[in-house]
């Protein structure tokens, strides 16, 4: 065809030629919606596995589209990934956690200078998921309804509860966090003992990654979540009150009135909102691609991508050397 349409062209008058290349040329790109953008690499991108819906199935590609930068996403739990980039087993362009905390263990010259700022991205608070086809599902529905105590059920022989490893996973140690201000919030002294037996109950504790898909292949009966993670999976869910969720920013102080030591490090954790953030270490390889995407889910696109998916907005706060953010990033910061 292309030789057909050069014989045409040698026959037609130079200008008319030319002015239907032109149109040919035109219409090519148009018949697309439009030239995609030429592709500028991939941007490593690790993130907090409460996140792995949206992220590879909405952010992503949206990103890739609207950039011409191809999004490479791994997530895992935040702790675990922040140990996997000062074990220099991993150097992304992006890291976003699940607990601000966790950048911290990346900070300084002692934690390798992985990261010197980072930035408040969302929120979210903790919810009870459960399996609609669970045998104790219209337990659960009472629950949810408020007519019988969330606990209660919990508490009912038989009901297999997943939750993720507080070693590994900010959720993991919410967990904890939860159960402790329901034990006052209550008045249930022993709550936290009766129904997670320990903090490092094997028989409770999955990857992160993990935990939605086991829940609806019934192999758990319920599992406790970011409200995020069961709005994406539409999965039946139990709210659960602000002062017990770490949902609410103007809480924490009432959070932080409870707190996990990890048995391997001696550190101590306190109860904190619960807040996604997102830097751009050291390790970055494809500087311009990470300030990209920084600036795709800060922009009023990105937040709306994550609003609908239950990832709740919050002010943009920086922490660290300010001075070292990004130039494109700073319009925003909130003061």
């Amino acid at each position: 065809m292309s030789c057909c349409l050069e014989l045409r062209c040698r026959r037609l008058p130079a200008v008319f030629g030319v002015a239907l290349l032109v149109v040919l040329s035109t219409l090519s790109a148009c018949g697309t919606g439009g030239a995609a953008p030429a592709n500028k690499g991939a941007v490593s991108v690790l993130y907090a596995g409460s996140l792995v819906n949206i992220m590879e199935h909405e952010v992503g590609p949206a990103f890739d589209k609207a950039t011409g930068y191809r999004f490479v996403g791994e997530a895992g739990g935040s702790v675990a990934l922040a140990h996997e980039i000062q074990d220099r087993l991993r150097a992304p362009d992006v890291f976003i956690s699940a607990d601000p905390n966790v950048n911290r263990l990346l900070m300084g010259a002692a934690n390798g200078n992985y990261v010197s700022w980072y930035l408040t991205l969302a929120r979210t608070e903790l919810v009870i998921g459960y399996n609609p086809h669970s045998r104790f599902a219209a337990d659960f529905q009472e629950a949810a309804s408020g007519t019988k105590p969330w606990y209660q059920v919990l508490e009912e022989p038989g009901v297999r509860l997943g939750r993720t490893d507080p070693l590994l996973d900010p959720k993991g140690y919410n967990t904890l966090f939860l159960f402790q201000l329901a034990e006052r919030y209550y008045h249930q002294p022993g709550l936290e003992q009766r129904i997670l037996g320990g903090a490092e109950n094997p028989d409770q504790i999955f990857p992160e990654e993990e935990l939605v898909a086991r829940l609806g292949a019934g192999q758990l009966d319920a599992g406790i979540f970011y409200l995020n993670e069961v709005k994406e999976q539409n999965l039946p869910y139990i709210t659960l009150p602000p002062q017990i969720n770490l949902g609410d920013p103007s809480l924490a102080a009432t959070y932080a009135t409870v707190q996990w030591i990890n048995p391997k490090t001696g550190k101590v954790i306190k109860g904190a909102p619960i807040l996604y953030t997102i830097t751009i270490p050291s390790t970055a390889k494809n500087r311009d691609g990470a300030i990209a995407f920084v600036n795709f889910l800060l922009s009023s696109r990105g937040q709306a991508m994550l609003s609908a998916n239950g990832v709740l907005q919050t002010a943009v706060k920086v922490v660290g050397e300010a001075s070292a953010v990004p130039q494109p990033l700073r319009q925003y910061i909130q003061s």
